[in-house]
């Protein structure tokens, strides 16, 4: 069962949720969506809101939810690597990556998001835009971006957040 929270009431460190136990990002509607790994991003503040910035690469499946869609979602597994395996490896392009994780797709808060998670925040896309080559302050892009393939940069305001109870 969902709780909602303020998410300044989740307990954890976000840096070590994001870059220790990782994420998914999935974006869509119930005729279709897509999920992808991330360990890349942030949870802090900007305008005046909760806010989230995620990274996306360009040929990502999923950037094509996130571009057509106004809400996303970010939701945490613990040390549930099997569902990373698939969601960090595979193209929804390819499989279906719902079938292949196991994973129940609840749609709710004009989002989707997987009642398998131990935490969702429901983010309303506010920014989305791609790194620019003119932007970086220290050293070339090309070398951190060889195929030209520079992320977008999306944040989103958190609209909500639930915990598992």
């Amino acid at each position: 069962m969902w709780k909602e929270v303020n998410i300044k009431e989740v307990e954890g460190n976000a840096v070590k949720m994001i870059a220790d136990e990782w994420m998914l990002i999935t974006a869509g509607n119930k005729e279709k969506y897509n999920m992808m790994t991330a360990s890349w991003g942030f949870i802090g503040e900007m305008w005046s809101k909760d806010s989230v910035v995620i990274a996306v690469r360009p040929q990502r499946y999923t950037m094509d939810f996130l571009k057509a869609e106004d809400y996303f979602t970010l939701s945490f597994y613990g040390d549930r690597r099997d569902i990373h395996a698939v969601c960090g490896k595979e193209s929804g392009r390819d499989v279906n990556k719902t079938e292949r994780t196991g994973l129940t797709p609840v749609f709710s808060d004009n989002s989707v998001f997987f009642e398998e998670a131990r935490l969702v925040l429901v983010c309303k896309k506010r920014y989305c835009n791609r790194l620019s080559p003119e932007a970086f302050t220290e050293g070339d892009c090309k070398e951190l971006y060889p195929a030209d393939d520079r992320h977008f940069m999306i944040i989103g305001e958190i609209v909500k957040t639930y915990v598992k109870e």
